[in-house]
């Protein structure tokens, strides 16, 4: 139900009685002794390296089979198990793969035309990107007219990642999620054998979680999700005055109920992981609502909200920031702005707002990025925001519905001094980030692996090289410059003249 503050999850002591004693018994049957043989899959062991894991550098052996992270001591004593191929690292540091949540294009493919080939675009960045260690990202389109939206969003599909290129992300709750809101009782009903086969891998996964986290999922907006395909949806929702390099020929405000506005414009949600929405807009608060229900992330940007407005937003579910500085309010000491969110103590215990970070060296000063790492160091989000200009050389080029022009490491609207993105790569922003704040080697990797996957809700899977963890993987020197990237586990790009890893 909607209290004024926010929306919560009632439970009959029957509903959950019945749901704790449901994923009980599938986790009890899942723990089970089994008579299926052990995997003969072959196993690679990474050694000589050092492996980013609890928030720190260890010189560990990693071990991978069937493109998850293995546990070696169930390796070794459960399974009388052994390498099948070692991969000597030369003392690399091994981090979780990076997720970019915030991507136009690149390689002149601006994911906000409607060409011919949206796919086969998508596709082509996916594959460059490799080489600057992502391995996962949300295809971002910057405001455009409905008929765009209508062509582009169905176009994706699910992409896991592999040889090909990254992999597409996006999440959505399951269908049948939506009624266990009920406060009679808990019946379930089954769309699809699909959504069975969904559900009990669902429940699964609970095994994994403290008591504590379960207690957190079951009373959460944000349960945990499965694949689905995903865009950021960048406007139109947002301020006229804040618009940046967005067209304002079609920005758009929330009329009526505002959802409806929403669909209007975008056709459908079942391909969006992502709105960046401006908060202050009339109607905005039942669509922040509405999407976080949706399994839907909510962030906020281009808007000149204050404070109050941004934590009000947050109450309803927002939980993110695109590009934190840029395209919002400056911080002003009696009133901070969406700014102020880093430190407000009025975000709902137990939630983490995140921000988005451009750290190009241009779109955001070194001070002003060593201040928000300080005030909130594990809320930062590294993103490019790159555009179609990113690995083109300097010239005129098209983002969504403008012409922007490089010059040299800028990119402007072409002319003016607007910025209208970066042509910066994954890895380049993580060097910057950690030579202009002074953090840690391990907070430069995590803001680009582990935050982003906390955001999406994926951090049981993605982000991280627990046990069981999805073997997504970046190779890098002690510069973090990257000399290997893998996708479960299988090796898909590597620096030429460094044969080992």
């Amino acid at each position: 139900y909607s209290t004024g503050t926010g929306n919560y999850f009632v439970w009959s002591v029957s509903s959950l009685l019945t749901c704790l004693f449901s994923s009980l018994t599938f986790i009890f049957l899942d723990w089970m002794p089994s008579n299926k043989s052990v995997s003969d899959a072959p196993i690679t062991q990474f050694v000589n390296c050092r492996i980013l894991r609890e928030h720190k550098l260890q010189r560990e052996d990693l071990w991978v089979r069937e493109g998850k992270i293995l546990d070696p001591e169930k390796l070794f004593f459960d399974e009388k198990g052994s390498a099948d191929q070692r991969v000597d690292c030369e003392g690399l540091i091994i981090a979780p793969g990076f997720i970019d949540v915030q991507i136009n294009g690149g390689y002149g493919i601006d994911f906000s035309q409607a060409t011919d080939d949206v796919r086969g675009g998508i596709a082509l960045v996916a594959k460059k990107i490799l080489e600057h260690g992502v391995t996962s990202f949300l295809p971002t389109l910057v405001t455009s007219p409905p008929d765009i939206y209508h062509k582009v969003l169905p176009e994706v599909k699910v992409h896991s990642g592999g040889m090909e290129g990254a992999g597409v992300l996006g999440f959505k709750p399951l269908r049948f999620i939506s009624l266990l809101y009920t406060v009679e009782d808990i019946s379930i009903q089954l769309i699809s054998v699909y959504d069975i086969m969904i559900f009990f891998q669902y429940l699964i996964f609970l095994k994994h979680l403290s008591f504590a986290n379960l207690l957190f999922l079951f009373s959460s907006t944000s349960l945990p999700l499965f694949h689905c395909p995903g865009f950021h949806l960048e406007g139109p929702f947002i301020s006229l005055e804040k618009k940046g390099a967005h067209p304002e020929q079609h920005l758009r405000s929330f009329l009526s109920d505002g959802m409806s506005d929403l669909i209007e414009t975008y056709g459908t949600l079942d391909n969006v992981a992502m709105v960046t929405l401006a908060p202050e807009l009339p109607n905005s608060q039942s669509v922040v609502r509405e999407l976080t229900q949706r399994g839907i992330t909510v962030s906020l940007g281009h808007s000149v909200a204050n404070l109050s407005q941004a934590e009000d937003a947050v109450r309803y579910g927002a939980s993110f920031i695109t590009h934190l500085f840029n395209a919002m309010l400056p911080f002003h000491h009696r009133d901070p702005g969406i700014v102020g969110l880093l430190t407000s103590d009025q975000v709902p215990q137990g939630r983490t707002v995140f921000y988005g970070m451009i750290a190009d060296g241009i779109h955001t000063n070194p001070a002003a990025l060593r201040i928000a790492h300080r005030a909130h160091p594990t809320g930062l989000v590294l993103v490019t925001d790159a555009i179609a200009a990113m690995g083109l050389p300097p010239g005129r080029h098209t983002l969504g519905q403008q012409v922007i022009e490089i010059q040299g490491l800028h990119a402007y609207v072409a002319g003016t001094k607007t910025l209208c993105g970066s042509i910066a790569t994954m890895d380049m922003c993580v060097r910057h980030f950690k030579q202009a704040s002074g953090c840690r080697v391990e907070e430069a990797l995590e803001a680009a692996s582990l935050h982003p996957a906390q955001l999406l809700g994926i951090s049981h899977a993605k982000g991280i090289l627990d046990y069981g963890g999805d073997a997504d993987l970046v190779l890098l020197d002690d510069a973090l410059n990257v000399r290997a990237t893998y996708i479960a586990g299988q090796e898909v790009w590597r620096k030429l003249h460094h044969h080992n890893c």
